[in-house]
C-alpha cells in the first residue's frame, strides 16, 4: 500500500497494492518467492496494473512496475471524473465505479482507491462486489474504467451529435479533459 515517486527520471504515480511470499514445494522443503500487484499511472487518465514474481521483493516490485508500463491505456474522463456508472467483472470479483460530483473524493476501497487516484481520478464512488482477491478485484476495476464508451462514440453509433444526448455539462468537462490531453507537454 506504500506510494513509490521515483526521482526526476518517471512522470508516473507507482503504488504497491500488494506483496504477497508464495511458496513451492521440492524436495527438499519450501522454495518461497515474492509476487508484487503494483499500478502505474500519470495522474492525468493513463493506468495499468502490473503482476511481477521473484526471488526477492524489490525485484518482484521492479518486474510488476515494468510489466504495468508496457499495458497502460487512456481512462475516459468527465473532468475529475468517470464518464459514466461501469459495472467491470473478472473471475468472481466484480466492481462497480460511479461518477461522482466535485469535491466529493475517492470513496473507494483497498485495489480500487489505488487505481482511480494513480488515473488521476479525484471523484468517484466504488464498490467491490463478490470475491475479495485484490488480483481479480484490480483487474475488475481496469476493466470497469475501460469498458467506459466515450460520449462521441455513443453519439456516432446512434447516428446523431453528441450534444444530442449527453448532458451539456458532462459534455463539457469530457470535452475539456479531452482537449487538455491532446496539448503537447512541455518538458
Amino acid at each position: 500500500m506504500a506510494r513509490q515517486q521515483r526521482g526526476s527520471d518517471s512522470q508516473f504515480d507507482e503504488r504497491v497494492i500488494q506483496i504477497n511470499r508464495v511458496a513451492k514445494v521440492v524436495k527438499g522443503g519450501r522454495r518461497f518467492s515474492f509476487t508484487a500487484l503494483v499500478v502505474v499511472g500519470d495522474g492525468k487518465g493513463k493506468v495499468a496494473v502490473g503482476y511481477g514474481k521473484a526471488k526477492e521483493v524489490p525485484a518482484a516490485i521492479q518486474k510488476a512496475i515494468e510489466s504495468a508500463r508496457r499495458d497502460m491505456v487512456d481512462i475516459p474522463m468527465a473532468g475529475q471524473t468517470v464518464v459514466h456508472d461501469n459495472l467491470g467483472i473478472h473471475g468472481a470479483s466484480r466492481v462497480l465505479v460511479k461518477p461522482a460530483a466535485p469535491g466529493t473524493g475517492v470513496i473507494a476501497g483497498g485495489a480500487v482507491r489505488q487505481i482511480l487516484e494513480a488515473a488521476g481520478i479525484k471523484d468517484a464512488l466504488a464498490k467491490s462486489l463478490g470475491s475479495p482477491t485484490h488480483l481479480n478485484v484490480a483487474k475488475a476495476a481496469m476493466n470497469a474504467l475501460t469498458g467506459q464508451r466515450r460520449p462521441d462514440d455513443v453519439a456516432k453509433l446512434r447516428g446523431k451529435k453528441a450534444e444530442d444526448i449527453v448532458p451539456p455539462g458532462l459534455l463539457g468537462a469530457y470535452l475539456g479533459t479531452e482537449s487538455i490531453r491532446a496539448q503537447p507537454e512541455d518538458n
